[in-house]
């Protein structure tokens, strides 16, 4: 039986924040007795104790700039992006899959990866070398593999708008070809969405992972947030924050927000490290996640609070009401073949956030597959399991279908 949230919940706590308030002192029990007891099992001194302790608190507070893990090379850039070529082993191959459509028929169309925009390096679709979608692209046969890199804002770009990245992917779609399969993670989901159905001519397939279309489908964790923050559903509170920041979100507010959702993931996390100090491929895998989580970059503000108005409140993109550059955004308009992939426990996105798209869209039904891979929200994007069972099957299939 679900409790009745007048009752239990605090002024300003929802009964998921109730959940995540018990849900982080569970998880501090859980990790601080495995702490104890590799310990023990080790028969350690106060002073073995006393050095572990300060090894922890040394690891938790390194960081390095995130890094991509496949070989390529930079091919295009602008003031918010960056496109990388992630198209063979070596610069010769690279070239050749580049300059193909210019030469002769390209054998194979473009993939274009479009990443997560959530203050967070885009490296994450390339995360390590066995915690890839580009490797796993690369594996399932598509040869000619490119990323775009979102920049970090700066006082230059902090007026950047949804036009000037959409400006971005136009570009990056003409100089792959003119026709690419599109594969957009989170926010990079939406935005190839959005591109889609102003463009459809130039896609081949289209793959979203973990990204809304509905934003108010589901019961994402998010959306009670923002009743909190913005209980009158207007958007002085986020204005306050970007111009707090002279025009920037930084980074270091989103984190925070992800990790306010779910504070017993980060209170495992850390305490876990603890218990592993003595496992050195434990520790290095936790470097590399820390690396990226911790490592963030702003966010143009004008861009931001377009995405708060027109999307998480309105919810412009099922009403139909949503105009990009003077076009009207209309779903119906898409219809390349789709490839639409949710997590179980995914509290960031709900699947039925990311399947409206299949109801919307003027795709076949025979031509939308929907997936659900059982994780959370990351996991789709760097999980063993997502990338071997879904992913893997998906880019094959994307690869038939890509001449």
């Amino acid at each position: 039986m679900s409790r009745p949230r007048a009752l239990t919940c605090p002024p300003g706590i929802t009964e998921g924040g109730v959940d995540s308030i018990f849900g982080a002192y569970a998880a501090t029990v859980r990790a601080s007795t495995d702490y104890w007891t590799s310990a023990l099992r080790r028969r350690a001194r106060p002073l073995d104790v006393a050095v572990d302790l300060l090894q922890w608190y040394s690891t938790a507070l390194g960081r390095r700039r995130p890094a991509w893990a496949t070989p390529h090379e930079i091919v295009a850039e602008w003031p918010i992006a960056r496109l990388r070529d992630f198209s063979g082993p070596n610069e010769s191959d690279r070239t050749k899959a580049r300059t193909g459509a210019r030469n002769a028929a390209p054998a194979q169309v473009a993939t274009l990866f479009l990443p997560p925009q959530a203050g967070h390096d885009s490296c994450i679709v390339d995360f390590a070398p066995r915690q890839s979608q580009i490797a796993t692209a690369r594996a399932a046969g598509l040869t000619r593999v490119f990323s775009l890199d979102w920049i970090g804002a700066t006082a230059e770009t902090k007026d950047a708008s949804i036009d000037d990245y959409l400006s971005v992917l136009v570009s990056s779609v003409e100089q792959l070809g003119g026709r690419v399969n599109l594969v957009g993670d989170c926010q990079g989901g939406w935005l190839a969405v959005i591109y889609a159905a102003l463009y459809p001519e130039t896609i081949n397939t289209l793959t979203i992972a973990g990204a809304p279309v509905d934003f108010h489908a589901g019961d994402p964790l998010i959306h009670d947030w923002m009743q909190v923050l913005s209980p009158a559903g207007d958007l002085d509170f986020y204005r306050a924050l970007v111009t707090a920041n002279g025009g920037l979100l930084p980074g270091e507010l989103l984190l925070a927000g992800f990790i306010a959702m779910q504070p017993e993931a980060e209170v495992v996390r850390q305490l876990q490290l603890l218990a592993h100090l003595q496992d050195a491929e434990y520790v290095d895998r936790y470097r590399i996640f820390e690396d990226w989580f911790k490592h963030t970059q702003p966010i143009p503000g004008n861009f931001y609070l377009w995405i708060v108005e027109h999307l998480f409140q309105n919810n412009e993109l099922i009403a139909g009401s949503l105009v990009v550059g003077g076009r009207p955004v209309q779903l119906a308009n898409i219809t390349a073949p789709l490839y639409l992939l949710a997590g179980t426990s995914d509290h960031i996105t709900p699947a039925a956030q990311v399947f409206a798209l299949a109801g919307l869209a003027g795709t076949a039904p025979e031509q939308v597959d929907q997936l659900l891979a059982s994780g959370g929200h990351l996991g789709l994007f760097m999980g063993h399991e997502a990338l071997r069972e879904h992913w893997a099957p998906l880019f094959a299939s994307i690869a038939t279908r890509s001449g």
